[in-house]
């Protein structure tokens, strides 16, 4: 019996090493996930707290929302820097997902841009190079993404969009519309993408925003709603800062069920040295 009791006794000892060193995995595991998702938020909290860039006829705001499910990072972002040739350049993009992987994407995709951006400044370029580099990547994670450049000496906008949300533009002269220009498939997918650009020139004041599908789209609330309900917004506010008008637009997120991450940029133009004036743009279509 006694000999019985010795067997039980290591057999116990065993099982509780194995406990042990199982617990210990879960933990170590525990702590690399952990130790992971606050790297993620730490980039994206980089990333979305980088100063605009402003010039004298053009003034910049974002706004950002993180999902109501799942971690509290994600794929959406905006951005803006200054280029070589004196113009700026503005992006805002959405990676497939909100996790760990599409936060880490999120960062190389706006390191992309910026780079390809040092060797050209053409908006349907950029989008092509970052597409041909991401494919390379072999990421399985897609990106829709639009990007903008502005000249301030021209006052011209070009623009061009990779599967991306349509942008929402209006003017204090009672002008708005919702910007249904032709672009590309998302970034990432086929290698050798054409993306159609868009030029156009801002003349007096009004404000282009951009958004991600996040603001606009959710269970239960066609993105047709979104958008008409953000145009409906940027008509009545496009007169306001950028700041208080993107507070605003950020808000249509929670009629829609808020199940993603949402992200606004909006552009605002004039000569903000004037408070009259009546906003217009020229249209010179596709490039």
């Amino acid at each position: 019996m006694a000999h019985r009791r010795t067997d039980s006794a290591g057999a116990t000892r065993e099982l509780l090493q194995e406990l042990g060193d199982l617990t210990g995995r879960i933990l170590d595991q525990i702590k690399l996930h952990q130790a992971r998702v606050e790297l993620a938020a730490a980039l994206q909290r980089q990333v979305l707290t980088a100063e605009l860039p402003t010039v004298p006829c053009l003034r910049a705001a974002g706004r950002y929302t993180p999902a109501r499910v799942g971690l509290d990072i994600g794929g959406d972002w905006f951005d803006g820097f200054r280029m070589p040739d004196g113009s700026v350049g503005f992006a805002i993009g959405d990676v497939q997902g909100h996790d760990v992987e599409a936060a880490a994407l999120m960062g190389q995709v706006r390191t992309c841009l910026r780079a390809v951006a040092t060797a050209t400044t053409d908006p349907a370029e950029v989008l092509g190079h970052t597409n041909d580099l991401l494919v390379a990547m072999a990421s399985e994670l897609f990106v829709t993404c639009t990007f903008l450049r502005f000249d301030p000496a021209t006052r011209e906008l070009r623009d061009a969009r990779a599967g991306h949300v349509p942008a929402v533009w209006a003017t204090t002269g009672g002008r708005c519309e919702i910007v249904l220009n032709d672009g590309g498939l998302p970034l990432g997918i086929n290698a050798g993408e054409h993306y159609p650009s868009s030029r156009r020139r801002l003349t007096d004041s009004g404000s282009f925003v951009l958004l991600t599908d996040g603001v606009v789209e959710g269970p239960g609330y066609p993105i047709d709603d979104g958008l008409k309900r953000v145009a409906d917004l940027v008509g009545d506010g496009c007169g306001a800062e950028p700041e208080d008008l993107a507070a605003e637009v950020i808000k249509v997120a929670d009629l829609t069920g808020h199940s993603d991450d949402a992200a606004v940029l909006v552009l605002s133009y004039g000569d903000f040295g004037d408070a009259g004036g009546v906003g217009d743009f020229g249209d010179f279509g596709e490039g």
